[in-house]
């Protein structure tokens, strides 16, 4: 009783507008678990791209022909994957859905075929709901994407080399020179941070997914969930050194202010209710491929990587939060929907080495995409790519294992389904009047 009475005054006074768990706050451990190992996608300037991606001549216009389009999946995934569920929609409307065997194998308990409604972790595909966030944030708090980060991080953090020179576009669209390990943690930030950044990287591309975990840290100080000036001094009788409760405290309470703030702002006025970070019994696991007989991979709570990664939910649920973020106004004003895509925030380039062009221009209009990855050593795989299509379309697809042929380096299933849609797009022939 002693320590929750010294943690609940403290937390009265440095953490504002969340519930915080004394108990779980003393129990709470940074990062992943020991034995955890994974790793992500790694942007676009990683692996190979294994078509050369061919474009249609630009004459216009241009339309998607939507059968030989979901032909197509068909195509390029059935009987190469463990298990896959694509929805197209235009318009808020669905247009197809289209699965192909299991979430969870029949060699696992709760064996499971795909269906729109199944949740996964969808990765980097997080980044996108992140990116929404901190655009709703900061135009909430007159904070311009082109003002410095360096107020609104812990003052108890070390700030390396330039840190000042780093801005919110920066970390939006990954060129602000910072670097650190693949899955990144609350320490790996802070000593990314502390580990500086040399001038002539910012303003390059480099994807790195230290960027959004940055951005989910500052969202609970901007937010007023936190005061950026806390230091939590460690309860008596706890037995951990300050530096260490302090980064305890601070995980612990900004994890939660993040995961508080995304339901509020963009789950909430998207209809969509059980998101979490957690990983439910009844979410797709993750094989190698096709013919995988070992058990699946359970990915598990990845709370600790929030901001980059971590959200599960189902093709229907990222799909209501893209088109309620791009035309219904309740996330954001669909010009600002589209500033946002095109600025680079939380999307991919699909051409080239730089954050802008954020767009693929095709002949029927501009292509937006963000894909997530997350594999195990043994490569069993959870994937998502979702897409801002032209004519007010979107497509999510989730896919449970690596695409068989495509494995290690040339896994890039953001080409398969950019090639396949580029190869579908067809000329509208005028009409006879």
């Amino acid at each position: 009783m002693e320590l929750e009475s010294a943690l609940d005054s403290f937390l009265a006074k440095n953490v504002k507008g969340i519930s915080v768990d004394a108990k779980a706050l003393a129990a709470h451990v940074i990062g992943a678990p020991k034995s955890y190992s994974a790793a992500s996608d790694s942007g676009p300037q990683a692996g190979t791209v294994p078509v050369g991606l061919r474009l249609p001549p630009p004459a216009r216009p241009y339309a998607l022909d939507v059968g030989a389009f979901e032909a197509a999946l068909g195509n390029v995934l059935n009987d190469l994957v463990f298990g896959y569920v694509a929805q197209l929609r235009q318009s808020g409307q669905i247009v197809f859905t289209k699965v192909w065997q299991y979430a969870i194998g029949p060699q696992d308990k709760g064996r499971e075929l795909w269906t729109a409604d199944v949740q996964m972790h969808i990765a980097s595909v997080s980044k996108v709901m992140t990116a929404m966030a901190m655009t709703v944030l900061l135009a909430d708090n007159a904070i311009l994407p082109d003002m410095p980060i360096i107020n609104y991080l812990p003052n108890y953090w070390s700030k390396g080399s330039n840190i000042g020179s780093i801005t919110f576009r920066n970390l939006l669209n990954h060129t602000s020179g910072l670097s650190a390990i693949d899955l990144v943690d609350f320490t790996g930030t802070e000593a990314a941070i502390a580990g500086g950044i040399t001038l002539s990287d910012l303003g390059q591309y480099q994807y790195h997914n230290v960027n959004y975990a940055v951005l989910r840290v500052m969202l609970g100080i901007i937010n007023g969930n936190i005061n950026k000036d806390a230091v939590f001094d460690p309860p008596p009788l706890l037995g951990v050194s300050a530096q260490l409760w302090n980064d305890m405290a601070w995980d612990y309470v900004t994890t939660n202010a993040y995961a508080a703030y995304l339901q509020a702002k963009v789950f909430g006025p998207s209809g969509v209710v059980g998101a979490t970070l957690d990983h439910p019994a009844a979410c797709a696991l993750a094989y190698l491929g096709p013919n995988d007989k070992d058990p699946g991979w359970d990915s598990g709570s990845l709370e600790w990587a929030c901001g980059y990664a971590g959200w599960h939910l189902s093709v229907n649920q990222v799909l209501d939060v893209m088109g309620e973020f791009r035309r219904g106004g309740g996330i954001l004003t669909p010009a600002a929907a589209q500033a946002m895509l095109d600025n680079g925030f939380g999307v991919d380039p699909l051409t080239g080495n730089s954050a802008l062009p954020a767009a693929l221009t095709t002949p029927a209009g501009n292509v937006y995409c963000k894909p997530g990855d997350w594999h195990n050593p043994k490569n069993q795989d959870e994937q998502a790519v979702a897409f801002f299509l032209p004519d007010d379309m979107e497509l999510v697809v989730l896919v449970n294992s690596m695409v068989g042929g495509q494995l290690g380096s040339t896994n890039n299933l953001r080409w398969v389904l950019t090639q396949a849609y580029v190869d579908n797009l067809t000329q509208v022939l005028p009409v006879n009047r």
